[in-house]
């Protein structure tokens, strides 16, 4: 019980982000792991303006049309370097099926140096954390519709 309560829980949203090529976004976080576009809810802000926000921070993509609500999973934190988790913090990521015409890529976000659009069947592989490979591959389904 002390455990649980000794670890930090965080909600977090971004989304699955689909270019008129059917390519999907992944994003580097600090040169050392990939992942979906993604981060922390500001105060009083919904999970869907913290995905759009997000999503422009890291990658420069501010040209979004909302598609799909996709749930929320948890998982703890990427561990230092890319490597393992970091088990002090939980984090519940809320994810957005999202479509866009912006092809050029600028992130804004120094924590985030590096964005890329990829073929939907090689994000899986790319994708640091196995809870994110995970949810993604069960969203396949919803991709393969936009892409």
């Amino acid at each position: 019980m002390s455990r649980s309560t000794s670890v930090k829980q965080t909600d977090s949203a971004g989304g699955i982000v689909i270019n008129r090529h059917g390519e999907v976004l992944i994003v580097s976080q600090r040169g050392n792991s990939w992942s979906l576009p993604k981060g922390h809810l500001e105060p009083g802000e919904s999970a869907l303006d913290a995905a759009i926000r997000e999503i422009a921070e890291e990658s420069g993509v501010n040209s979004l049309t909302m598609l799909q609500d996709l749930g929320c999973y948890e998982r703890y934190r990427i561990g230092k370097g890319g490597i393992g988790e970091n088990r002090t913090e939980i984090k519940k990521i809320h994810l957005f099926l999202f479509k866009t015409t912006q092809l050029e890529l600028n992130p804004q976000d120094k924590k985030h140096p590096e964005a890329r659009w990829v073929v939907p069947r090689l994000v899986a592989d790319l994708l640091t954390h196995p809870k994110d490979r995970e949810f993604y591959l069960s969203c396949l389904q919803h991709i393969a519709q936009v892409a």
